[in-house]
């Protein structure tokens, strides 16, 4: 795996940290710190077609499948459309992608594509969502710890000092705790192999709740409502965040074999990852209906084996994966420090002040549905919609001419940016209100 790509989309953006990007990452390579974002530029295109739709699947596939069953009670069933036109338009944004890259040879990576369109500026803003994104992320892995670890063992307070501590905040702390060390890793070519289990944990959750389901006496008694229009902006926001792994593409597309059948990986990567999440959501509205939680985990019986198989599971990716989410962040800003600086103690420093920083918004804003619909609606939105449309549009010059493909991407544009502000302004109210 050390030549290929592995990434956890809402797990959501960064691919394996390879051993050639750590030797140039040692070496200085790169500018402005955008090789911490961590892409693999390894001139070695060794990936197969088969191989490629698993690291594909790997990217789109990861926590945002725990949050699909509330989406579809927060929009009602026909907003299942919502979640397959948000496919289809995340699938074409993906060869937008694939096409600006084969306009222009030295694009490597996302930053690359936002610097060829718009200059410095463009570079910019495509590393600042990515770098929030994950940031972001890595922060909602603490909140899915902390809620899913009060589930299994039901602490409503605990006493540190004289200092009350709640259940879930106690063991948000608890689960930072036991990350600290992986975020001091110079070396995390082990957890990289971990965060590769992506596909096969989404698999084992959507099997182990259907169990619960059909064998364990939950069963499919609910009926759910048509359309609660309230409801649409959640849902869109929440099914934008499952489709966030546009910034991966590009060194998904760089490691092939043959580039020419990456367009068909896209497209089988994008109907299985659908599929996957629609029929969770389907799973999991038909069992616990309007009452589904943020992660459909929190409604499992705890007294069912099943139950605890899709629990545990949840609990050990986010664990394993924080660290390579945090790292790219944590490597840009060594990067902004002057060279007297530039030692193994202020990497610790930082890298545990970030840890920190994600740990105190976790125990504030301990909402999980909103945090994510919230990144979905704003980040997801900017990274997998108006970026890949826009620099398409500057870098083809498409938009000086009328057409098909032109009005089709100018929809677009307009749908996401509509959505995207509707969904960010609804996310944020959401989370004012229950603080």
């Amino acid at each position: 795996m050390s030549e290929e790509l592995s990434y956890n989309s809402t797990l959501n953006n960064v691919p394996l940290l390879t051993n050639q990007w750590k030797l140039q990452h040692e070496q200085g390579h790169g500018t402005d710190g955008e090789r911490a974002i961590a892409f693999n530029h390894s001139t070695k295109n060794t990936v197969s077609f088969f191989r490629a739709c698993l690291n594909g699947l790997n990217a789109i596939s990861g926590v945002g499948i725990l949050s699909v069953p509330y989406a579809l009670a927060s929009g009602g069933w026909l907003s299942l459309a919502l979640l397959f036109a948000i496919a289809v338009a995340a699938c074409y944004t993906g060869l937008l992608i694939k096409r600006c890259m084969d306009m222009n040879l030295n694009i490597r990576s996302y930053p690359d594509i936002g610097e060829v369109a718009f200059g410095k500026i463009g570079r910019l803003i495509v590393s600042v969502s990515t770098y929030t994104e994950l940031y972001l992320v890595s922060t909602g892995f603490l909140i899915l710890e902390g809620d899913n670890l009060n589930k299994l063992l039901s602490i409503e307070e605990v006493q540190i000092g004289g200092l009350a501590i709640g259940g879930k905040q106690f063991f948000v702390i608890l689960v930072a705790l036991i990350i600290l060390p992986t975020v001091w890793f110079d070396n995390l070519s082990i957890l990289s192999y971990v965060s590769a289990s992506g596909v096969f944990a989404s698999l084992v959750i959507i099997l182990s709740i259907s169990w619960t389901a059909t064998f364990d006496g939950v069963g499919f008694h609910q009926k759910g409502t048509l359309v609660d229009w309230n409801g649409i902006p959640i849902a869109f926001s929440l099914y934008a965040f499952c489709y966030c792994a546009h910034p991966v593409f590009p060194t998904l597309y760089n490691s092939m074999t043959n580039k020419h059948h990456f367009s068909n990986v896209l497209l089988v990567c994008f109907v299985l990852a659908t599929f996957g999440y629609a029929a969770m959501a389907i799973i999991g509205y038909l069992m616990f209906g309007p009452q589904v939680e943020s992660q459909v985990t929190l409604n499992l019986p705890l007294n069912k084996v099943s139950s605890k198989v899709a629990i545990y599971t949840t609990l050990v990716n986010p664990m394993a994966k924080f660290a390579l989410m945090v790292t790219p962040i944590t490597n840009a800003l060594k990067d902004l420090l002057p060279v007297t600086y530039k030692n193994r103690v202020t990497s610790f420093l930082v890298s545990t002040v970030l840890l920190i920083s994600t740990t105190i918004i976790a125990i504030t804003v301990p909402f999980f549905g909103y945090l994510m619909s919230l990144v979905g609606a704003f980040l997801s939105v900017t990274a997998s919609f108006l970026l890949p449309c826009s620099c398409y549009l500057k870098i083809s010059g498409t938009f000086m001419k009328f057409g098909c493909e032109t009005v089709a991407i100018v929809l677009i544009l307009m749908a996401a940016m509509v959505m995207g502000i509707y969904g960010t302004y609804t996310s944020l109210m959401e989370i004012l209100h229950t603080l």
